[in-house]
């Protein structure tokens, strides 16, 4: 198998700054690091204002079954020198190219996977790549049906600024409590969530053909954000009936129990990578 692409938007468990991938990224002789070749791929979008690299904490779990690897968007972390995306739409048209390129040339099967914010962004890269080999499905997270976005809460939160604005993104939770105490963590961590909550108030949901990979969603029973009702209509985005799992805790129900996620996430994955070797060898004997 060729190895993965390198691209400085994925973090990995082998470059959790992703550094090296930038580096690699402007070499033509580029390799991707060495390790155990994965099953399948897990491309992860973070929540508003997330640190991608919660998510390389997950691997351990998954082994080979999927390799983790943590949207970094212009702007951010090792790419903070890069102009932000002015849009999800502009966020989701360069995801999905990186996306693309980091999968192009291997036959591995990749799901997307996003939780809150990362859900709706990952949402929209899937239309954007929809049918595009070895897509083998989305997982949306702690996010009500795109259709019901941006919710009136997000938008008035998208408002606020300083002291109010931390007050009201406590309420979606994952915000540590210190920093509402810390205004120099404040300075450095908040132009970037309130960046992240203005992109979501500004997203405009088009209706369009339903996507035809598998979607699973998964919520927290206890989310004060996400309730049944505005999970229902995710079922008009996808020609087959969505999974539903419905877990113990709040917004970031994986934060204490990471392992929720995984037992998710591993059937899917497996079964991505067993759909795709039964696929190979109906090739070959045809």
């Amino acid at each position: 198998m060729p190895p993965l692409a390198p691209s400085p938007w994925f973090l990995t468990a082998d470059d959790p700054t992703g550094t090296a991938a930038a580096a690699a990224a402007t070499t033509a002789s580029a390799q991707a690091p060495a390790a155990a070749g994965p099953d399948a791929l897990l491309f992860c979008f973070p929540h508003a204002g997330g640190n991608p690299r919660t998510f390389l904490g997950w691997q351990d779990a998954l082994g080979r079954d999927g390799r983790v690897l943590a949207l970094c968007p212009p702007g951010r972390g090792h790419r903070f020198r890069e102009p932000a995306p002015a849009s999800v739409a502009e966020l989701a048209d360069g995801a999905a190219a990186a996306v693309t390129a980091v999968t192009a040339g291997t036959d591995l099967p990749f799901l997307l996977f996003g939780h809150s914010f990362g859900a709706a962004l990952a949402f929209e890269v899937a239309r954007r790549i929809d049918g595009r080999p070895g897509f083998a499905g989305l997982v949306a997270s702690g996010c009500s049906a795109p259709s019901l976005l941006p919710t009136p809460r997000v938008v008035e939160t998208a408002r606020l600024t300083g002291r109010a604005f931390t007050e009201a993104v406590a309420f979606f939770g994952g915000l540590p409590p210190e920093l509402a105490e810390d205004e120099v963590m404040q300075e450095l961590l908040l132009p970037h969530l309130k960046a992240d909550f203005r992109l979501v108030a500004e997203y405009a949901y088009r209706p369009a053909a339903p996507l035809t990979v598998p979607v699973t969603l998964v919520n927290g029973t206890g989310d004060p954000h996400v309730s049944p009702g505005a999970v229902a209509p995710w079922a008009r985005e996808c020609t087959a009936e969505p999974a539903r799992h419905w877990t113990d805790g709040g917004h970031f129900y994986f934060e204490d129990r990471p392992a929720a996620v995984a037992e998710v996430l591993r059937p899917l994955l497996r079964a991505a990578t067993a759909s795709a070797r039964t696929a190979d060898e109906y090739v070959e004997l045809i």
